[in-house]
């Protein structure tokens, strides 16, 4: 758009504040050392720059269109009509001599009279009167001032900060970060996987499949009450010559002299010693019962090692461990429950006595018969000899009793059934020199009583040992004076008691970490007293490599009896001969491992 001609369009005097104001910013900003500012520009030179000037106004707008600024750019060519918009009509300003009205802007201070003013956008106020204070504003800079304050106004009616406030809580809220994954689609045409005419049991070419047989699981044959014959497991009553040399083996040496108690070993370093000189060879590993091991026992006798082991399924199998071969084994089937309990008794070896849940039975070698000495419809947990005659015997009930068994009496009936108040009854041990006295472990309880003073109801214990959190595994007496006992609890604790007294509440000597938990395929660790010597004990271990362990009554590990050819299993169930240096540990599978010397 062409300019208009120099004479026709006159600059717009500034007002004094404004021109002050712009001195003194140029002051500001001009550096220090820098020349002074030239002079403004003559009155010529300021209507040749006016040529190149163009004029803004501000027309105010209704609310509705309040955000849209509208600006009239008035050129300076052609006249009045040439610049007035479409439907506007332009005036000219009024003179210096001709009053302004109220609503139009001042004239020009050089008295130009080209300048033009829009009626509807006359730079006005709106009536409004401009304060004190701002009485020397121009009429742009106080429209300025008031449509900021209008669109102050505005914006506070939007109410745009709590609007932000509210969408930045929601953006901070915690974010879960679990990322769910989509689940897959199952295709419609899934490819159906080929099948053989075999597995889908389809009659090929016609031909109708056989039905084959249901292989039946191995049952064992129930076991009557009374007397059973001692037969090996799956031979006739002709007995082979095997099981003949083993009953005969077992018949001679029961006919042999025990060894007195002068043999005990006492010194610790000596007893060290000789548990270094057992070891474990593969010959002497045998399996001799075909399930878990629960009981085992040992013969005492000094020339053959006669090992009796008693299994989950009332199997109870012989070992002659010098035989050397495999035929040195046999399996016998007194029982129908797994077998707890086994005793070799202290007058006569050539007894056997085994308990199972629902009797307890003598194994008589020399009449080759297994008699029933107890029965009950209650379920057994455990026995021992009141008497170094084993004619009398103290049982323990799963159910919490205890009753007297006596051999001579007539019939399978207990002579004394009390109810001593426990939950169960785990494990019964008599006093080995006070045999009046007698030591039960049931599930937070082990207590010791007099049998000469039970009765029918809540008899009264002489002493009890406490400390234990969970159930008791077993607890036993010291095999010579009986002044300690030891207990295995699940809590895994191994505990040690001192007896000597029988003060109503038993003092505990020692407290040892020990690893109990089994679980429900492994028979629970008993510990168990070494014959030769008063304060060691063995007991199983679940670390690794698999081990026995033997310690002494202050908490010390005096030994471990590994092999990491032979032994890969747990031992939870061992016995020490009584007089020789021989170990045999009992696993979950069956097997015996011996060691010796």
């Amino acid at each position: 758009m062409a300019l208009p001609p120099a004479e026709t369009l006159e600059p717009e005097e500034l007002s004094p504040r404004t021109q002050q104001r712009m001195q003194v910013r140029g002051r500001e900003l001009t550096p220090p050392g820098a020349a002074e500012p030239r002079p403004g520009p003559e009155p010529g030179e300021r209507r040749a720059a006016a040529e190149r000037q163009l004029r803004v106004l501000l027309t105010p707008l209704s609310g509705a269109d309040r955000r849209l600024h509208q600006k009239r750019l008035l050129g300076a060519g052609g006249g009045a009509e040439s610049r007035a918009p479409p439907g506007k009509r332009l005036r000219p300003e009024p003179g210096p001599t001709e009053p302004a009205p109220a609503s139009a802007p001042a004239a020009s201070p050089d008295g130009d009279s080209d300048g033009l003013w829009d009626a509807d956008s006359d730079g006005s106020d709106g009536g409004d009167a401009a304060p004190d204070g701002d009485s020397q504003l121009s009429a742009y800079e106080r429209k300025r001032l008031k449509n900021i304050t209008e669109n102050a106004k505005f914006f506070a009616a939007l109410q745009l900060h709590e609007s932000a406030a509210r969408l930045h809580q929601i953006t901070t809220k915690r974010v879960s970060h679990v990322v769910k994954r989509p689940k897959p689609k199952k295709a419609e045409d899934e490819t159906v996987p080929r099948r053989s005419m075999r597995l889908q049991r389809a009659e090929p070419l016609g031909t109708p499949l056989l039905e084959l047989p249901a292989q039946p699981e191995e049952q064992y044959p129930e076991v009557p009450a009374g007397p059973v014959p001692m037969l090996p497991e799956g031979q006739e009553e002709e007995s082979s010559q095997l099981t003949e040399g083993l009953l005969a083996t077992w018949t001679r040496i029961s006919e042999e002299k025990a060894a007195g108690p002068e043999e005990r070993t006492w010194d610790v370093k000596r007893y060290q010693d000789s548990l270094s000189s057992m070891v474990l060879s593969e010959d002497a590993v045998r399996k001799v019962v075909k399930s878990r091991v629960c009981s085992m026992a040992i013969h005492p006798s000094q020339s053959i090692v006669l090992v009796a082991a008693g299994d989950k399924f009332g199997q109870i199998g012989l070992w002659n461990v010098n035989s050397g071969s495999e035929d040195g084994a046999s399996t016998f089937i007194p029982h129908n429950s797994p077998v707890t309990c086994l005793h070799f008794s202290p007058a006569n070896p050539a007894h056997l006595l085994s308990l199972s849940n629902e009797s307890l039975r003598c194994g008589d070698v020399t009449r080759a018969v297994f008699d029933e000495i107890h029965r009950s419809e209650d379920n057994l947990s455990s026995f021992d000899f009141l008497e170094a005659s084993a004619t009398t015997a103290v049982v323990g009930y799963w159910h919490g009793d205890v009753a007297v068994v006596d051999r001579r009496a007539q019939g399978t009936s207990p002579v004394l059934s009390v109810d001593i108040g426990f939950q169960r009854t785990r494990t019964v041990h008599v006093h080995p020199v006070n045999r009046q006295y007698f030591l039960a472990a049931g599930s937070l309880d082990v207590c010791i009583y007099d049998i000469r003073h039970l009765q029918r109801r809540g008899p009264k214990p002489v002493s009890s040992l406490g400390g234990h959190t969970r159930s008791v595994a077993s607890a036993y007496f010291s095999p010579v004076t009986g002044n300690r006992v030891v207990t295995v609890c699940a809590d895994d604790k191994l505990r040690v008691y001192d007896t000597t007294s029988l003060s109503s509440a038993a003092t505990v000597l020692c407290t040892l970490r020990h690893n109990n938990n089994t679980g429900r395929w492994l028979t629970r660790f008993r510990a168990i007293w070494d014959p030769k010597q008063e304060d060691c004990f063995v007991v199983g271990s679940m670390a690794r490599p698999r081990q026995i362990e033997v310690f002494q009554d202050t908490g010390r590990l005096l030994h471990s009896f590994s092999n990491l050819d032979c032994l890969s299993s747990i031992c939870s169930i061992n016995v020490v001969h009584p007089t020789r240096n021989i170990l045999v540990g009992g696993n979950s599978s069956g097997r015996l491992h011996v060691f010796k010397e």
